[in-house]
């Protein structure tokens, strides 16, 4: 009978040169890194760069873990980091999609909508909504309320304070309401 070897393990034979170590490693970790990325990315082919660059990070900095928290919290920790750096590295890009979008009309209104169609414009206005935020407002948002981490969590992922986490997430939130309402009144 043999036992999975533990993150430790994967680690140590990862640094001794053991490539098959890291690829199950990144095995056991993709799914995680992978929805994560999924809510700061937009298209299949942005996510996939941003996993990549996700495992690339991780790779390299391996002779940097320490072991004295476990290897997933040091993961995470490269995963938000990363998607924090790629919304910063994106943004006028993005900025401008989001400006291309809202001078079209972008949710069209037509007779009997079914649940699917509400659900999916929905989600597009979140989705558009977040796009107009800054990196570090939708990083709040995504963890808090779409992976719905503690605010302990997201301080630890991020190097913030607890409070001060906390008054991110009461401005991101605040911010996000005031652009739906803006968004709202010019729609009508």
């Amino acid at each position: 009978m043999s036992t999975e070897p533990t993150d430790a393990e994967l680690v140590r034979q990862t640094i001794a040169g053991d490539e098959a170590a890291f690829a199950t490693l990144a095995a056991r970790y993709r799914s995680r890194a992978f929805g994560t990325a999924s809510r700061f990315a937009r298209g299949r082919q942005e996510l996939e760069d941003l996993t990549q660059d996700i495992f690339l990070k991780v790779w390299k900095g391996l002779k940097s873990f320490r072991g004295d928290a476990p290897f997933e919290h040091w993961f995470m920790r490269i995963v938000v980091r990363t998607c924090y750096d790629f919304l910063r590295k994106n943004r006028k890009r993005r900025e401008n999609e989001v400006l291309a979008e809202n001078s079209t009309d972008y949710l069209t209104r037509q007779g009997e909508v079914s649940p699917e169609h509400r659900q999916r414009e929905a989600f597009e206005i979140v989705q558009r909504l977040m796009s107009q935020l800054n990196e570090k407002d939708r990083t709040i948002i995504t963890l808090l309320e779409l992976e719905e981490r503690s605010v302990r969590e997201i301080a630890d992922l991020t190097g913030w304070s607890e409070s001060n986490v906390k008054v991110r997430a009461h401005r991101a939130r605040k911010k996000m309401k005031s652009l739906y309402e803006t968004q709202m009144l010019a729609e009508s």
